[in-house]
């Protein structure tokens, strides 16, 4: 599956061609671990999603939460704000963007693999389809899907797909708590939105 990423994480190699401060900066950025999963990178998981030079000569991270109330922000601002420092590249400014929300979509195929590798299922399909516009908007749902159009997360464990969900959220938010009915063990899934 090809992910679709509708920011500057594409233009990273051509715009860091240009500017060894955000080549760098990209590059030390990719070991900063997501806080709640720590063996993917906020890179592999889409937050972070642009590394700029404003306009006063600043190096500018954006970041996007998985979810608006994400409790780990914070967290990952810091250790953006510490990676940038121990590299030297400063001076430089975190911005939190909210808009175009994150989206599943954005999760890098390297990093469905290693979810599922850690025990975590990986969500499964696309959350939206592209839009009719071709800007890549999408609408937003507050309808969930129906329940004949979600097939069930494979266990990450034995692969097996006759699974079932506990609890709508799991050990955060934005994962739900399954159980494998074959190898009877439980799972997070990452909810796909």
């Amino acid at each position: 599956m090809s992910n679709p990423l509708p920011f500057a994480l594409t233009d990273a190699t051509h715009t860091a061609a240009h500017d060894d401060g955000l080549a760098r900066a990209w590059s030390v950025l990719e070991s900063v671990p997501d806080p709640e999963i720590p063996v993917v990178s906020i890179r592999e998981l889409g937050i972070l999603r642009a590394v700029e030079r404003s306009p006063d000569g600043t190096l500018e991270v954006v970041i996007t939460p998985t979810y608006s109330g994400c409790p780990a922000m914070a967290h990952i601002a810091e250790d953006v704000a510490h990676t940038l420092e121990r590299a030297g590249l400063t001076p430089h400014r975190i911005k939190t963007v909210l808009a175009p929300a994150w989206t599943t979509d954005w999760i890098t195929d390297e990093a469905r693999e290693k979810l599922r590798t850690y025990g975590i299922a990986p969500p499964s399909g696309r959350s939206a389809s592209p839009s009719a516009s071709g800007t890549g908007e999408q609408a937003i749902r507050f309808v969930p899907r129906a329940a004949s159009a979600v097939s069930p997360p494979a266990c990450p464990h034995c692969g097996s797909v006759h699974t079932e969900r506990l609890s709508q959220f799991g050990s955060t938010a934005c994962k739900a708590l399954y159980r494998c009915l074959d190898c009877r063990e439980p799972f997070d899934y990452f909810k796909p939105y």
